[in-house]
């Protein structure tokens, strides 16, 4: 499992979640640096921790005391409850389901599908079900704004992908919140010998050491009581990331929902959970996750992120809808064999599935062609996001990206700074702000090109001329 995967993370991103409500107006600093600190995590280890108000972390207590109790009285489950996965039930699992081989009872509640109060002879549900998917549905939502702050797009531009808040009359959540329970010794039985399982929706499946899971929501939230989860960082490590949380805390990461809507610039994490010390255990190990998803009848798409003037690659280009992107198998090697994803393909379908995304797609605006300086400037943006990671794994750095006006006015001129030390070993160009690739000035992402591959920017120049020729040549004829 590694060399980390036993320790906790003691730099991992803490950022109260009331510091990452937008307000009308200029942002204050606590916002600006509870941002900068969420999205310096997300990049970094893929997870952050989310700390939430005094008396939140209450009601998440008692529904998970309420979930191991729900679990623990319950007899051996029948083959009736044994969960199948089919992903044309992506957004429909509710209620109690199981899966026996690998130690796992799932109890989903989705409003509008699944009941809380107990019908004549059913079982009494865990209790605190509506009131905790409100609470966390709020925080998923306000922390989904703060990151597309991060990458500079306009507020609630993800609007369009959520359910309505609230849901009207008839209306299912996609989002879900599940308490799942591992190796409880009910199930456990015969069994025997250490197993790690990992989440992928709402289940559970086993995996070797090299066979992580992704969550296809845009955002997930998780809180256990044992410690057990672990995230594989940008250098490969498998870190724990639940074995130290304060009462008050809770986990976030991302997708590849978020992934697909932001042209890859906010990366998915790949999780497992180890259950194998859990032997023995009357209670096994409970958790609850809230997964905002999308909503089915959406259409993903990098509209916003073309606006705000980042890069959008081959891969993402092409919308889809939520529907068809739920159902495909992302291959897990893909994913494993490097550190980003910033490539990761989503290749379009050769059936017919993809008829509603095509038609959906003539109602997103498109914007008129871009000028040739501009698109040397994105195509700078982009190349100059590959190679920064490239070097940084190359050279085993962690990076810990500077905001641009501190780093312009009191690191570059300081020979002692925060930076200065990464800013050296990386080779990062003298007197360029050592910050996010699409924070640079324009200026500053073609010299640090220059640096590293001399002429880049001359070539860049040519092939556009040549465009520009043939584009004239085709409006002459014309």
């Amino acid at each position: 499992m590694g060399a980390m995967a036993g320790s906790s993370l003691p730099s991992l991103g803490r950022v109260r979640l009331t510091d990452l409500i937008a307000a009308d107006g200029l942002p204050s600093d606590r916002y600006k640096f509870a941002v900068s600190t969420l999205s310096q995590s997300l990049a970094r280890y893929y997870v952050a921790i989310i700390e939430v108000p005094t008396g939140d972390d209450v009601m998440m207590r008692c529904v998970i005391d309420s979930a191991r109790m729900f679990f623990h009285q319950r007899p051996y489950p029948g083959p009736e409850m044994i969960h199948t996965g089919d992903p044309q039930e992506w957004n429909k699992t509710s209620g109690y389901f199981t899966d026996p081989q690998i130690w796992q009872e799932t109890f989903d509640y989705r409003p509008g599908q699944t009941p809380i109060e107990p019908s004549s002879g059913a079982e009494l549900p865990p209790a605190g079900l509506a009131d905790l998917f409100s609470l966390l549905g709020k925080a998923a939502r306000d922390i989904l704004d703060a990151i597309g702050c991060s990458l500079e797009l306009r507020s609630f531009c993800f609007t369009d992908l959520l359910d309505n808040a609230p849901l009207r009359n008839g209306e299912v959540s996609t989002s879900v919140l599940s308490l799942c329970c591992h190796g409880r010794s009910t199930l456990q039985g015969g069994h025997h010998g250490t197993i790690t399982i990992g989440q992928e929706q709402s289940q559970m499946t086993i995996f070797g050491e090299h066979e992580p899971q992704v969550d296809k929501s845009l955002l997930t939230l998780v809180r256990s009581d044992k410690p057990g989860l672990q995230i594989r960082d940008m250098q490969g490590r498998w870190l724990l990331v639940d074995g130290d949380l304060g009462p008050q805390d809770i986990l976030l990461y991302p997708g590849l929902a978020l992934y697909q809507a932001t042209a890859g610039y906010i990366s998915p994490a790949l999780h497992r959970t180890d259950i194998g010390n859990l032997q023995g255990n009357i209670y096994g190990r409970c958790s609850l996750t809230f997964k905002l998803m999308p909503r089915a009848s959406a259409i993903l798409h990098c509209s916003a992120m073309t606006a705000a003037g980042h890069g959008v690659g081959g891969p993402f280009q092409q919308p889809i809808s939520v529907h068809d992107f739920m159902q495909r198998i992302h291959p897990m090697d893909q994913l494993i064999s490097r550190h980003g994803f910033m490539n990761f393909p989503f290749p379009v379908p050769s059936d017919g599935s993809m008829k509603t995304a095509l038609k959906r797609k003539k109602q997103i605006p498109r914007s008129k062609p871009l000028a040739p300086s501009k698109r040397l400037r994105l195509e700078a943006q982009r190349v100059l996001k590959e190679r920064v990671q490239e070097i940084a794994d190359r050279k085993g750095i962690k990076l810990r990206f500077c905001g641009l006006r501190e780093c312009e006015e009191q690191h570059i001129p300081s020979l002692d700074s925060p930076c200065g030390v990464v800013r050296t070993e990386i080779g990062w160009p003298p007197g360029v702000p050592f910050v996010h690739p699409h924070d640079l000035p324009n200026k500053a992402k073609l010299a640090f090109l220059e640096a590293y591959e001399p002429g880049w920017t001359a070539s860049q120049d040519m092939e556009l001329g040549l465009i520009e020729s043939g584009q004239a040549h085709t409006h002459a004829h014309a």
